[in-house]
């Protein structure tokens, strides 16, 4: 109700009025015609069109008219007001007032709502009860509103009436004086002022700018003051529009002057940079110098206008502008800055698309090249490279290899070189600024590709050269190796042979050697042509190497032998050949020496042997006779003797046979083909022979001692040698099936006459049957006893002397042990042990301590310290226990 009311109070002015503040201002001709009737100026032309676009279109001027006089409109916009937002347009009418109605006002420094308050404050000061502090609460009572009216007219109200506690009547006097005197419209409403805790602030300010704009010009001494000062004004204002109008247009023209050849600059920049830089000058000359440019010829237009409208007015003459400084010569100048400026953005656009194509250009120039010389770097220095000069023939052919890859990257990386030089050339056809470094780049990069290419054809032709040399060498090596090996082998087998110690014992074995090393030397003019041969294929690997400047990096690959081993080992061949053959021709001496001693040997071993073996067959028999023979012992002692001595007699034979067997022996010969006797036959043979006649000479010395010794007749040594002879049949040691027919015929079968084989020994068996015969008792535990005497050792034979101890003890009053053992017990006094003082006392001392030392320690029940046992002693001295 307060903007519909205040638009309207000016409205009015023009001859109309709103009714409602939403809809009548929404096509716009209404509010651009209010901002003419409250500023004073004329808006451009509106549109009459009712359509939407016509409206938006009047709303736009008026809102820029507004914006023009430095009021931000925030958040309004044509749209709403077409609307009927009536939010938007409350907000835009608010802004107007403040624009036109408030801002304007000024009191001691102090303008707008603050200056209008302290207006307020001032006009009211002297009034009690009034105290404005706002523009809301301050004003509910009414009083403020009649304290302005009195202030200035007083007459219009009787102030001194009015009541504080009256508000609705203080406020419907000030508001009915103001409209019916002021011609001031009612804005507002006393019920809604008293009835709202807090007026609304933006009515209270608008109501209250229409009483400041009333009563600013209301005192007579001031309208007088008024009307002088507005003539001088308006001469004042004539003058300074004038001045205004002359250095308004003097700068713009200047301004032009100076714009002109900038814009008329067509020379383009180098860089990308500095060509959007120039651009970006230009586009912030479009935004924001000539925006300002174009406002001063415009307001420089208004102004002349104006000046000569208020001279003429005033009746003054009209303004005449100095010389080159009229509306048409700006205008002239105007049109020129238009022309200049035409097309110029088009050029810099069409500039910086060139630019930017020559730096795309140039930036991908630049990486092919920086990745071409990247991938070059090193390349030079390796294609120089002569590692194929010590490398082996694998080694060459990776290399081959490996160049055969570099050729193909070589030949991929091709089209970036040609890629290159196309740029550099495209670069220079858009007439690049940088060309000439772009220009000696990619030269370099070409004549760096022709000297790659040249090096890498240069390289292949060397390492295909030297692999074919290494072909050719390595086959030579091969075959070196082929042939040098069997070859060395036969030498190294050869020179084995020719330093084996051979051992023969024959001359036939001798011979066969002989025969061998004469083949072998047989095959050394072939060796030594194949020696040759191999030598010559090393020659030729030498000259391969030496003609063509062939740096080996080693050796032979496929043997270790060389050419200086195989001349040594011939050479040393060749020196063992004439040892050889004097070791074969001393071999061949020495066993001729060897067949000499081995017929000496023969000889004398063939008469030897056979006398042994005839002699060995007599001595069977002499044993034979000497058992059987019925003579004295004395007799066949005598004879054996003299036998005795015809066999010692022989020993110079043999004496020298065993010199010659030393000799055969120190010749190291270990068969003899002349004879099967060897000296260890004869000797063994002479030594049986001589063992037999000693023992059978011994067998009848102890017979002769037997018989004298326990008194033994001839007659009962005839009698035992014939019970002896009668059970010994075979003498083998063994009792088989006749010793046992003996053993029955003891037994008292008839055994006849059979032929007996005699030894001169029984087996246990023979012996118990002459035993029973004799008239023994042969239980086995007795005939246990008996074999324990005759045969001590166990053996299972009873030799004809054991048999005659026997019988001469069985026969002949000796001591036995139970005879032992009962004069012990005289000696103890009839005890079963005795002691060592016993002893000591009693026998001899030699004799009494023999018997402490081997006595058992008596361990009976009767036993006391020290006490010996006598009874295990005397068995032991007969052999019945151990001792």
């Amino acid at each position: 109700q307060t903007f519909t009311a205040w638009c309207n109070s000016h409205l009015r002015k023009a001859g109309t009025q709103i009714e409602n503040i939403e809809e009548d201002f929404r096509d716009g001709l209404k509010l651009m015609l209010l901002l003419e009737v409250i500023s004073g100026e004329r808006l451009a032309k509106p549109e009459r069109g009712k359509m939407r676009v016509h409206k938006i279109s009047n709303v736009n001027k008026a809102l820029d008219f507004i914006a023009s006089k430095g009021v931000k409109l925030v958040s309004i916009g044509a749209e709403e007001i077409v609307d009927g937002n009536v939010k938007m347009t409350l907000g835009m009418i608010w802004t107007i007032i403040l624009r036109f109605a408030i801002q304007d006002i000024s009191v001691e420094e102090t303008s707008a709502k603050e200056g209008l308050l302290l207006w307020c404050q001032r006009k009211t000061a002297p009034y009690k009860n009034v105290n404005i502090q706002n523009f809301h609460i301050s004003w509910k009572d009414g009083l403020g509103f009649c304290a302005l009216i009195h202030r200035h007219r007083p007459e219009l109200i009787d102030y001194g009436k009015l009541r504080k506690d009256d508000p609705l009547t203080n406020l419907n006097t000030a508001f009915d004086v103001a409209e019916k005197y002021l011609d001031i419209p009612k804005m507002l409403d006393a019920e809604d002022i008293v009835g709202t805790a807090r007026p609304d602030e933006k009515a209270i300010m608008t109501y209250v700018s229409s009483f400041y704009h009333a009563f600013s010009g209301a005192q007579k001494a001031e309208t007088a003051a008024n009307r002088i000062c507005k003539v001088l004004a308006v001469n004042q204002e004539n003058e300074q529009l004038m001045e205004d109008y002359e250095k308004l247009a003097s700068d713009l023209l200047e301004w032009i002057r100076r714009t002109i050849p900038w814009l008329e600059n067509r020379v383009p920049e180098n860089t990308m940079q500095a060509m959007q830089q120039k651009l970006e000058d230009f586009r912030d000359y479009r935004r924001l110098h000539k925006p300002p440019k174009v406002q001063e010829k415009c307001q420089l237009e208004i102004n002349f206008n104006t000046l000569q409208t208020k001279l003429r007015l005033s009746n003054r003459p009209a303004f005449m502008p100095s010389e080159g400084r009229m509306v048409s010569d700006i205008n002239n100048a105007w049109g020129c800055l238009e022309q200049a400026e035409k097309g110029y953005e088009e050029w810099m656009l069409n500039e910086i698309r060139r630019l930017e194509r020559l730096d795309h250009l140039a930036e991908k120039f630049r990486q092919k090249a920086s990745i071409h010389e990247i991938w070059t770097d090193g390349k030079e220095a390796m294609l120089r490279q002569k590692d194929y000069e010590t490398a082996t023939l694998s080694e060459i052919k990776a290399l081959l290899k490996k160049h055969e890859a570099f050729e193909s990257d070589l030949a991929a990386h091709q089209d970036r070189v040609e890629q290159i030089a196309a740029i550099a050339q495209e670069l220079n056809e858009l007439d690049y600024y940088d060309s000439p470094s772009v220009n000696a780049r990619c030269q370099k990069i070409c004549d760096q590709w022709d000297n790659l290419g040249a090096l890498t054809q240069k390289r292949r032709e060397a390492l295909e050269r030297t692999e074919k040399l290494l072909e050719t060498i390595d086959q030579l090596y091969l075959e070196y190796a082929k042939r040098a090996a069997p070859f060395n082998n036969w030498m190294e087998g050869a020179m084995e042979d020719l330093q084996d110690t051979f051992i023969v014992h024959t001359i036939e074995e001798i011979q066969g050697l002989t025969t061998a090393h004469e083949q072998f030397k047989a095959t050394l003019p072939d060796a030594d042509k194949e020696r040759l041969s191999i030598l010559g294929i090393h020659n030729e690997v030498s000259k391969i190497v030496q003609t063509y400047h062939v740096n080996m990096a080693g050796t032979n690959p496929y043997t270790t032998i060389t050419p200086q081993e195989i001349n040594g080992k011939w050479d040393n061949v060749r020196q063992l050949v004439p040892r050889r053959d004097q070791a074969l021709t001393e071999e061949h001496a020495r066993q001729q020496h060897n067949e000499r001693l081995r017929k000496q040997f023969g000889a004398q071993a063939n008469v030897i042997g056979p006398w042994i073996q005839t002699k060995m067959e007599d001595e069977q028999e002499i044993g034979r006779i000497s058992i059987e023979m019925h003579g004295t012992l004395e007799d066949q002692l005598s004879h054996l003797r003299q036998y005795e001595k015809s066999i010692v007699n022989y020993k110079p034979k043999i004496d020298q046979l065993e010199g010659d067997h030393q000799l055969i022996q120190e010749a190291l010969i270990f068969d003899n083909k002349h004879t099967n006797y060897t000296m260890e036959h004869i000797r063994v043979g002479w030594e049986q022979l001589l063992t037999t006649i000693a023992r059978t000479i011994n067998e009848v010395e102890n017979q002769i001692l037997t018989r004298d010794a326990k008194g033994i007749s001839q007659e009962q040594m005839n009698e035992f040698r014939a019970s002896f002879n009668h059970f010994d049949r075979d003498h083998s040691g063994t009792l088989g099936p006749e010793e046992f027919k003996a053993c029955l015929i003891s037994l008292g079968y008839d055994i006849g006459n059979d032929p007996q084989k005699k030894t001169g020994m029984m087996d246990t068996d023979d012996f118990r049957a002459c035993l029973i015969s004799m008239g023994y008792n042969m239980g086995e535990a007795e005939f246990a006893r008996i074999m324990s005497i005759v045969d001590p050792n166990r053996l299972g034979v009873v030799t004809f002397q054991a048999f005659i101890d026997f019988m001469s003890r069985e026969t002949a009053d000796t001591d036995t042990a139970d005879q032992v053992m009962a004069s012990f017990k005289i000696l103890a006094g009839d005890k079963n042990y005795i002691t060592v003082d016993e002893l000591r006392r009693e026998l001899p001392p030699d004799q009494a301590e023999y018997c402490i030392a081997r006595m058992a320690p008596y361990t009976g029940p009767d036993a006391v310290p020290g006490a010996l046992d006598y009874m295990s002693f005397s068995t032991a001295l007969y052999g019945e226990s151990d001792l």
